[in-house]
């Protein structure tokens, strides 16, 4: 695959068979090796093959092979030419992130560190299959679906600051949990609040490094101060929504002339009935994450006061930000020196929207969107902002996280779990983890490294560093 180098961190694949436009690639010559040993060059040219596509098909510095688009893609479709496509969404719908601040030091919190970590531990349920503590009837699952944040904020788990600090205030207004099968509904009911396995995690960091402490200071953050991390999506709902619609869809592209790429490259156009279903069911579960997130929240916020005897406000325990990294969503953009509406799938990308920009609201709109970009248990994490070049260049996107650099059977073989705790131990990190084999599969030499994958993104100016965030205690499934 031609890859032709344009500046410092940006690369092109240029259109050849059948390609509709070019395919941009953000990465360094170090991570370059890594997408040739693995099909997510050759996918991202399939999504640029698609019908509808528009000025580029976009490869973050963290992409890797997935199913069907490749894991840290963006890409924009025409709605009146372009496709719905499952694939690039995603299995897990609205995987994202949120960062909990807090008003506590790192001294503060080490001294009772192991008591919050047992707390946590307990009553965050974790690892595959979990269920959460709380069990909801079909009507009150639906309700939440339908309602996202806003169903928190009625049972007293969320604050209206919590809906100013989230991605479309955590809630997707055309949401038809209706459009849901009674199967998909099933598997998500009972695992509100849980986190799940695989890459998700709970983790209470403290800031290590302050890279622009007047925009730290606009967002509440400082060095030395402790913010939780929380990474989950929606659980066995998104997945089973993701199969039933691809199941839905499949049959139905011949008819519309569209190539099967490979088996989960399923896609219609967006104004086709299987289309419009599954937006409206991908908003459902897309809500429901918000609301999974939110309730793991109010488990933190407990914990934390319960430990320190103060309420969670006065310790500070305000949600910093939370953003999707696997969605679809219509949003506007200058293209060919118009402003229209397009469908932009985002799978294991990040929203970065600039300041001024009309979606954010309070402080955001002063500053911009945080972006929240984990790298992996032991490395460390970043809080950048979102900048005007990334709305003109990427979709107003960049990379959702440090992106996976061996297979989880690969990191099983490589890396023992003693081995690693005790690694971790010694970087005084406390790892808690309900399987230790899937605890190996996310070891941190399984992920690129997160500075290097943060490069590309502020050096070709789509995102402007505030924080930089190393692990205390981890939370594994």
């Amino acid at each position: 695959m031609e890859l032709v180098r344009e500046s410092t961190y940006r690369y092109v694949i240029p259109p050849h068979e059948e390609m509709r436009v070019p395919a941009v690639v953000y990465t360094t010559e170090d991570l370059l090796p890594l997408l040739t040993k693995d099909e997510a060059l050759r996918q991202l040219a399939n999504v640029a093959r698609l019908p509808g596509v528009v000025r580029c098909a976009v490869g973050m510095p963290d992409m890797h092979q997935g199913y069907a688009f490749p894991i840290g893609t963006v890409a924009a479709f025409d709605i009146e030419e372009g496709v719905v496509s499952p694939g690039g969404v995603g299995f897990d719908i609205n995987c994202g992130v949120r960062v909990i601040r807090t008003s506590l030091t790192a001294p503060e919190v080490k001294r009772v560190l192991e008591e919050i970590g047992n707390i946590l531990f307990a009553t965050v349920p974790a690892g595959l299959g979990s269920r959460g503590l709380e069990k909801f009837s079909h009507k009150e699952a639906r309700r939440a679906m339908k309602k996202g944040l806003g169903w928190a904020l009625e049972k007293g788990m969320a604050v209206e600051e919590d809906l100013e600090a989230t991605e479309e205030e955590g809630c997707l207004r055309d949401a038809d949990p209706q459009l849901v099968s009674d199967e998909a509904l099933d598997r998500g009911r009972e695992e509100f609040g849980t986190l799940g396995s695989g890459n998700h995690f709970l983790e209470i960091d403290v800031v290590e490094k302050v890279f622009d402490p007047q925009k730290a200071k606009a967002l509440g953050l400082f060095e030395g101060q402790v913010v939780i991390w929380i990474h989950t999506g929606s659980r066995g709902l998104g997945h089973q929504i993701a199969m039933d619609y691809m199941e839905k869809m499949r049959p139905r592209m011949e008819s519309y002339g569209i190539p099967l790429f490979e088996r989960d490259f399923v896609s219609l156009p967006v104004k086709a009935p299987q289309s419009q279903a599954y937006l409206g069911a991908m908003a459902a579960a897309a809500n429901f994450a918000w609301v999974n997130r939110q309730l793991i929240t109010h488990r933190v916020r407990e914990a934390f006061s319960r430990v320190f005897r103060r309420p969670w406000d006065e310790l500070g325990l305000f949600l910093l930000y939370d953003v999707a990294h696997n969605i679809a969503k219509y949003e506007v953009y200058e293209v060919d020196g118009a402003e229209r509406m397009f469908l932009v799938h985002r799978k294991g990308a990040t929203r970065a929207f600039p300041a001024g920009h009309p979606a954010l609201r309070g402080i955001f709109r002063e500053v911009g969107q945080p972006i929240l970009l984990p790298g992996d248990m032991k490395r460390g994490s970043y809080v950048l902002l979102g900048t005007d070049r990334a709305l003109k260049e990427s979709f107003g996107s960049v990379a959702h996280g440090a992106g996976r650099q061996m297979s989880r059977h690969a990191a099983k073989k490589a890396f023992g779990f003693k081995e690693m705790q005790e690694d971790l131990a010694r970087e005084e990190i406390r790892l808690y983890a309900v399987d230790r084999r899937r605890a190996q599969e996310e070891a941190p030499g399984a992920y690129k490294d997160v500075d290097a994958v943060v490069k590309p993104l502020v050096g070709e100016g789509l995102a402007v560093p505030v924080v930089r965030t190393r692990p205390l205690l981890v939370i594994k499934g």
